[in-house]
């Protein structure tokens, strides 16, 4: 789960990070209100949507007086940002972060991720701040330095103070940066994330250490354990299918290609999307249906893959052990007579009451491709799409 920066800091407020003073406007009049509190000479208008490269979509601006303000809320608000992470639509500018102007001596960047290959928490420091990391690693990857924190004792200082040297932090502010860098972790690790990125983390010309941008995304197993993130939640960010996936407890995110797919299993999704795309075609969607789904929980499935314009064919692939063949089948056959099935279907059963499944949909009167196997099934899905 994502949220926008201003929530970000918040959240990392409550940890002692110093983040510049900011409101949030959802209104050209809100934010020239938000700019006259905060008082400063000099604010920033700052487009909050779930994406980065704002600045160079112009997302981003620097305000000099009241005027300009409400001249810049004017142009970002309701404005589509097409950035490098929004892809080719983009995202509507639908509120934003007035915040004070502050007086940098220097940019960096500091980031916080899961290392899958050491199984432990990476911290990541760079004295390229204000760019996009994978640049830096591309053209400047001598200019990365990485800690891999111990999860017994979590970040120690000498990590912390060792990044803040190799990043080359003024000496007199080593100890604030460190002091940072051990609260953005400890927000990390309490908040259950999955990613925290300061870019650009600046010192000022008082001697602050801050974060002038953050970044926080959150592990969706973990979201139980904290009501006040789910409560950030910004649904117009979220597409509307996996939205209502969500609602049904399953697993779905969608893609950009034109094969529907309904699997259980995570590791059989993956498998299965990997299938298509070796036989030449494109997966619309990852969809896990789960081991113990319903006839209800399975039809909802269905009829997100069909509300999906882009899906030109639907491949079913159930191995069913916990999950019974019987269910699937039920669930198909109700959604598709429900919604009307006007694509090509492929089915591939296997497992607890297989038979009686394939009885079932070969019953049905609609018009279903059976498969033999995984790879029948994928082959027969992509010609027919094709």
């Amino acid at each position: 789960m994502n949220i926008h920066e201003y929530q970000g800091k918040e959240v990392l407020k409550q940890y002692g990070v110093i983040v510049p003073e900011g409101k949030v406007a959802f209104t050209v009049d809100e934010a020239v209100e938000a700019a006259q509190t905060l008082g400063t000479k000099v604010v920033v208008v700052k487009a909050q949507i779930h994406a980065g490269g704002r600045g160079k979509a112009g997302g981003v601006k620097i305000a000099k007086n009241l005027d300009e303000v409400r001249t810049y809320a004017e142009e970002i608000l309701g404005k589509t940002l097409v950035t490098h992470q929004t892809g080719p639509e983009g995202k509507e500018v639908k509120r934003l972060l007035i915040e004070q102007g502050c007086d940098i001596k220097k940019e960096y960047y500091i980031g916080i991720v899961v290392d899958r290959v050491t199984g432990r928490v990476v911290m990541m420091a760079s004295e390229e701040g204000g760019t996009e990391i994978e640049e830096v690693a591309e053209h400047s990857p001598e200019k990365i330095f990485k800690e891999v924190i111990d999860p017994v004792v979590g970040l120690l200082p000498f990590q912390a103070r060792k990044l803040a040297f190799a990043i080359k932090i003024p000496n007199e502010l080593v100890n604030k940066a460190a002091s940072f860098m051990v609260s953005l972790y400890t927000a990390f690790v309490e908040k259950d994330c999955s990613i925290a990125e300061i870019n650009p983390l600046v010192v000022t010309g008082d001697g602050q250490v801050m974060a002038l941008d953050a970044k926080l995304n959150f592990d969706s197993n973990a979201l139980y354990r904290h009501k006040d993130i789910v409560a950030l939640r910004d649904l117009d960010e979220e597409d509307d299918k996996e939205i209502q996936a969500s609602k049904f407890d399953l697993s779905y995110i969608a893609l950009d290609g034109n094969i529907g797919c309904m699997v259980n299993g995570a590791g059989l999704a993956m498998a299965t999307m990997d299938i298509i795309k070796y036989y030449g075609g494109d997966p619309a969607n990852f969809l896990d249906v789960g081991g113990g789904a319903t006839k209800e929980k399975v039809t909802e499935a269905f009829k997100i893959i069909l509300s999906d314009e882009k899906v030109k064919g639907i491949f079913v692939n159930i191995f069913g052990g916990i999950m019974r063949c019987d269910v699937i089948a039920d669930g198909v056959i109700a959604a598709a007579k429900e919604l009307g099935l006007d694509r090509p279907l492929v089915v591939r059963l296997e497992g607890t009451n297989v038979e009686l499944g394939k009885k079932m949909l070969n019953e049905s009167g609609l018009n279903i491709v059976a498969a033999d196997s995984m790879a029948d099934g994928a082959q027969k899905i992509v010609a027919l799409v094709k």
